[in-house]
């Protein structure tokens, strides 16, 4: 994959362009950071490439939900950076009012988002985005596997995929997870068919 950031005082959207245009030489798929601060016309150039997923979109316009809502390119929605970094949240619930398609990630990384917990990640999506834990956990589990083009082998308990589960401690509803969001509910982890500590 090639990722650019594509932002005011970073790249513009011609660097993006001529960016993406040297990663398709390779071989290389976009997967574009763009409107965390601004929206600068990123995600329709990132579009124009095919890019497979547009990260961050805290800062987002009616042509920014247009262009995705027209495309196969999936928004993907980064709340704990928004979170660590004291900035605006992804409008998660418009995307579903819009009926676009994203998904959530970590974004762990040492500068905006030092955490990896996705019950974390479910936690703020529910709390601070405002959507609701089933919305949550398909953005979290099948619409992530998308994001990262692996949803024809996992992101749902489906026959012919992996087996990748987790189970939990004794719990109401599965929307305990994300209002727990301090609390490790989670008992065991199933990865590829076995069990792993």
């Amino acid at each position: 994959y090639i990722d650019v950031f594509c932002e005011k005082k970073f790249f513009s959207v011609d660097e993006l362009d001529i960016i993406l245009k040297a990663g398709l030489k390779y071989n290389l798929k976009p997967k574009v950071h763009v409107n965390q601060f601004s929206s600068i016309g990123g995600i329709k150039k990132a579009i124009e490439y095919n890019a497979l997923s547009v990260d961050h979109l805290e800062v987002m316009n009616e042509n920014d939900f247009l262009e995705l809502k027209k495309s196969s390119t999936i928004a993907t929605l980064l709340p704990s950076c928004s979170f660590f970094v004291n900035i605006p949240y992804a409008p998660a619930k418009k995307m579903i009012e819009k009926d676009i398609p994203f998904a959530l990630a970590s974004d762990l990384n040492p500068g905006s988002s030092p955490n990896g917990n996705m019950n974390f990640v479910n936690s703020l999506a529910c709390i601070k985005m405002g959507i609701l834990p089933q919305a949550a956990i398909n953005a979290s589990t099948i619409n992530g596997a998308y994001a990262m083009e692996n949803s024809n082998h996992t992101g749902s308990i489906t026959k012919g995929k992996k087996a990748n589960l987790i189970l939990t401690k004794n719990i109401d509803s599965y929307t305990y997870l994300p209002y727990s969001f301090g609390e490790n509910c989670i008992f065991k982890t199933m990865i590829n068919g076995e069990w792993v500590n």
